[in-house]
């Protein structure tokens, strides 16, 4: 919400921008504010070749990181300059001396391969001072800079060969840790063949937006509607982040089957309110009832747009309130008080904020059901959704030629999943949950999950 992998994982509103030097002696923050359901942290892509600067797209996201090979060159920028190019919430969280530092220490940056590139982002690699760095820059619908991410470039973690060695690696991911991997049989049992508090409930981010996918499958199958159906993008039903339907004008049309892509493989926000409102948020806390998953605190289901309202707005005392009512003064201040607030009133958040009770939940053992629950729709969409993005877990697609994925993340959570299905017709699901109610996690932890599930669906598949 990237609550990918992502960051996966709840695009960043502001992100904060680290220094070289801080890079280089400590962990940098995974996200510094809002992040939305799913975002994760790029890496290179496989057989990509270095371009020239002049290769950069004439995009607002390529603009400004034209703008930003330049910058560096001349620093201290002025605060009008800055200002001409942030996003005045981006230049609230980093102020203009510190972004001045930051630039400062990039002054020889240069480009050396283009990874990703959309009209409101791009992710480029590059190098400075020696050192290779990904830098990620968003710009908003104005074309001003509302998140802009440096990381270094460092080498995947190693495959764990014992399953002693992916409890020891997963608890040293946070203070908080869940995992299963499970057997999932033919009639949607999943049985455990690993498991660290499995049957204990953890927040989710966009891991919700399983059950989302589910109850929008369940509804076609009974003519509610239909893959095809359009639905209309308004200002109500936007949710923070960039890239997919956020990048689109108002009053835009995108199929039912367009969005549950984007919701999945990208971990799109606003398409997640969109089918939401279309199924209606009772009807997904039905399919999370039916899956198993029975945790009061997701009742009411907020939408995204909600959930990021109230942890951004007035925090904490509209949380505070909202905590405090039952289930149906909830629904009705949700569709009455909550509604009324323009995203443009969220305030970016770099700490933990009420994972242990403003968030979705589940655990290790429901989220297995889940997956069972979407085998068991017999949807081909289904199928095809799930597997556009395996978030890099580069399993042998001889011996397993179907992999599902979803992640989800906030603010000191970081949550993946998979199913994988064997040559042999053996499935087997996977989930690595980790959480820190005080502080934001690396970025690498992201990078660590996959190995842990790489490994588990390996030992599993050798047991």
């Amino acid at each position: 919400m990237n609550p990918s992998s992502k960051p996966a994982r709840l695009l960043a509103v502001a992100a904060v921008a680290i220094s070289m030097s801080a890079c280089a002696s400590a962990p940098a923050p995974a996200s510094a504010a809002p992040a939305t359901p799913g975002r994760t942290a790029a890496t290179p892509a496989a057989g990509t070749t270095a371009v020239a600067a002049a290769e950069i797209p004439d995009t607002p996201a390529g603009r400004q990181l034209r703008w930003l090979f330049d910058a560096v060159t001349r620093t201290p920028l002025s605060e009008s300059e800055l200002s001409g190019h942030f996003e005045a919430a981006f230049l609230a969280s980093v102020p203009p001396a510190r972004l001045n530092q930051t630039l400062a220490s990039l002054a020889d940056m240069r480009l050396e391969e283009l990874l990703q590139s959309r009209p409101n982002a791009v992710v480029a690699r590059v190098t400075a001072a020696g050192t290779p760095f990904t830098v990620q820059l968003d710009v908003n619908a104005a074309g001003l800079i509302n998140g802009l991410l440096f990381q270094p470039v460092t080498p995947p973690p190693a495959t764990p060969r014992s399953w002693d060695e992916i409890d020891e690696r997963l608890s040293r991911t946070a203070p908080q840790t869940g995992f299963l991997a499970a057997e999932l049989t033919r009639n949607g049992t999943c049985v455990p063949v690993h498991a660290v508090a499995a049957g204990q409930a953890f927040p989710l981010g966009s891991m919700i937006k399983l059950y989302v996918l589910g109850a929008v499958s369940e509804a076609v199958g009974k003519g509610r509607f239909g893959w095809d159906t359009e639905l209309t993008i308004t200002p109500e039903l936007r949710s923070p982040g960039t890239g997919g339907l956020a990048d689109r004008p108002d009053n835009s049309r995108v199929t039912v089957r367009e969005a549950a892509k984007l919701m999945i493989s990208i971990s799109d926000n606003t398409a997640t309110d969109l089918l939401i409102h279309q199924v209606g948020r009772k009807a997904v806390e039905r399919t999370l009832r039916a899956w198993g998953a029975h945790d009061k605190r997701n009742v009411p289901l907020m939408t995204t747009r909600e959930l990021f309202l109230l942890k951004g707005v007035d925090y904490p005392s509209r949380a505070e309130h909202y905590l405090s009512l039952g289930d149906a003064e909830q629904r009705a201040y949700l569709d009455d008080v909550v509604a009324e607030w323009p995203l443009s009133r969220i305030e970016p958040w770099t700490k933990p904020r009420e994972l242990d009770r403003l968030e979705y939940f589940a655990s290790p053992t429901e989220i297995c059901r889940a997956y069972a629950g979407l085998v068991k729709l017999r949807d081909d969409r289904v199928g095809e959704i799930m597997s556009i993005n395996d978030a890099g877990l580069g399993l042998d697609r001889n011996t397993w030629p179907r992999v599902w994925y979803k992640g989800g993340s906030e603010v000191g959570l970081n949550d993946m999943s998979f199913l994988a299905r064997t040559s042999a017709g053996k499935s087997y699901v996977a989930t690595v949950m980790a959480v820190n109610t005080d502080a934001a996690l690396p970025p690498q932890v992201g990078q660590e999950q996959v190995a842990l599930a790489r490994g588990a669906f390996q030992l599993a598949g050798e047991s």
